[in-house]
């Protein structure tokens, strides 16, 4: 079928013209050109593509389905062997008046089996670069001819400037999305209290932490931080990020034990608009906040197995799906997990999947508790001195020896955010400008029972677990079942006590029988 009248031609164009002007989603847009154009190039299927290196996404529909062919919008298929593909890598418009009698690529089979007898497919073109196709499909063999292909050609040219544009809106609209939503994560950063920006020591143990980072830094892999609660992991991936590549890329930390399971999913990988109660817009999660940075996730093993298996599919596609989404949003972040738990011990006891454990464990760095560094435990005393007479205007001039000495015989079970605590809390209840061994809320190593009030006596013989046990009860009893409260003292966290709790429970439980 011929057109070789330019009124016509000239009004289509206006039409689609007007089109553009006034239509500013996809499928409102293309609806109103693809009406325009059916007048003088009638087609039973109309579909409207945009292409990213070696993938065709369905940019927009119009028309009847194609029998026993599922096509929907944002579908991506692979653009090699099919006439879509070729028109945009040829850059070349591709008639077939009649697919049974001419030669056919591999896709045009299904248009075939789908009830397409003719069709006709031109490149969308936008700066000098193919960056689609739209297809004309037809049930009636015939119906197209080179004379259709000049006014389909000058449509395409206004589809692919309006195409164009709409992409760099949405990409435009997706950027300010994101940083809006980095600049709420920063904002909550900077109300944080750990905002200490080095590490402070110089024993072996953390000089090798040190070399460590140096040489995990530049890689780009994911790492694994091993270490008791309050060793500092955070400040380590904190430490990686900044030195590698990606520093001037967000940085994104998420404790997943802090967060409830039932929002943990949502908050890492985002959720639509509706997709559950309380979903009154779209929201990107962690994952798309940490695009082109770093995200921490401390605490991994505390992930039920559904969503570490999920995390794991980030992992090896570096792409998300937001709850109640259908399209896979590519990321590109560097990844840095850490735990507290024996990771080995972990995986046989089913809290840590084994191919995620294998995924993430390419480059370890283990952090050694205080104790095992006595030597910085009075450079980090001063460190967390200065700190807190900057944030309380207070005026402590220094620590006696008999202070240093009680700090570097401590044991130090939560580690450096222990330690921090005690100083916080000496700082600010010094009263004559030095901090002394009273000023401390430690007992000295050596002291009687009675005098150690907040110390568990335990009799040779106990084992570890029973040992654990009495010190979580006793602790517990101690600030009167605040679970909140004792998870501080012990260094560690709510959910973990529950855990532990319902462990015993179990297992008296089984006893009984």
């Amino acid at each position: 079928m011929g057109i070789d009248k330019s009124a016509e031609r000239y009004r289509v164009l206006l039409e689609v013209n007007n089109a553009i002007i006034s239509n500013l989603t996809r499928e409102t847009l293309f609806h109103a050109i693809s009406e325009a154009l059916r007048t003088v190039v009638p087609f039973d299927r109309a579909v409207l593509y945009d292409s990213d290196k070696d993938v065709l996404r369905t940019f927009a529909l119009a028309g009847q389905d194609l029998h026993g062919h599922s096509h929907t919008l944002h579908k991506e298929v692979s653009r090699h062997g099919t006439a879509v593909g070729w028109a945009v890598e040829k850059r070349q418009p591709r008639l077939r008046s009649n697919l049974e009698l001419e030669p056919r690529l591999p896709g045009d089979d299904i248009l075939l089996a789908g009830g397409v007898r003719s069709y006709l497919i031109v490149p969308l073109i936008a700066q000098g670069r193919a960056i689609g196709a739209l297809l004309l499909g037809s049930f009636v063999a015939n119906r197209y001819s080179p004379d259709d292909v000049p006014l389909v050609e000058a449509v395409a040219k206004q589809i692919a400037l309006a195409v164009d544009n709409m992409q760099a809106y949405e990409a435009i609209s997706r950027l300010r999305s994101q940083l809006e939503e980095e600049n709420r994560y920063l904002q909550e950063e900077i109300k944080s209290d750990y905002n200490f920006e080095e590490i402070v020591g110089q024993s072996p143990a953390i000089k090798r932490v040190f070399k460590a980072v140096e040489t995990v830094a530049p890689a780009g892999t994911t790492v694994l931080i091993l270490g008791e609660t309050g060793t500092g992991k955070e400040l380590v991936a904190r430490t990686i990020h900044e030195l590698s590549p990606r520093a001037k890329g967000p940085f994104v930390a998420v404790n997943c034990s802090a967060i409830p399971e039932t929002l943990l999913e949502s908050e890492l990988f985002g959720h639509e608009k509706g997709s559950f109660t309380g979903a009154m817009a779209r929201r990107p999660g962690y994952f798309e906040l940490a695009d082109g940075g770093t995200i921490f996730l401390d605490e991994i093993a505390e992930m039920s197995p559904n969503l570490q298996a999920k995390y794991l599919r980030v992992l090896q596609d570096s792409q998300v799906r937001r709850i109640g989404g259908h399209d896979e949003v590519s990321v590109d972040v560097r990844v840095i997990c850490a735990t507290n738990k024996d990771v080995v011990k972990a995986v046989q006891e089913g809290a840590l999947r084994e191919d995620l454990y294998y995924r993430v464990n390419v480059l370890t760095i283990p952090l050694p508790p205080l104790r095992r560094r006595p030597e910085d435990t009075p450079l980090l005393a001063e460190a967390f001195m200065t700190e807190f007479n900057d944030k309380y205007e207070r005026q402590v001039r220094g620590i006696d020896e008999a202070a240093l000495k009680l700090l570097r015989d401590h044991a130090w079970p939560g580690n450096v955010r222990e330690l921090r605590n005690v100083i916080e809390r000496a700082v600010v209840s010094c009263e004559d400008g030095l901090i002394t061994a009273d000023c401390l809320p430690i007992a000295p190593l050596g002291a009687a029972p009675t005098e150690r009030a907040n110390v568990v006596v335990l009799p040779v013989g106990t084992t570890l677990d029973d040992g654990e046990k009495q010190l979580i009860l006793r602790t517990l009893q101690s600030v009167n079942n605040n679970k909140t409260r004792a998870a501080e003292i012990l260094g560690t966290t709510p959910k973990t006590l529950h855990n532990k709790a319902r462990r015993w429970r179990e297992l008296q439980a089984t006893e009984q029988r």
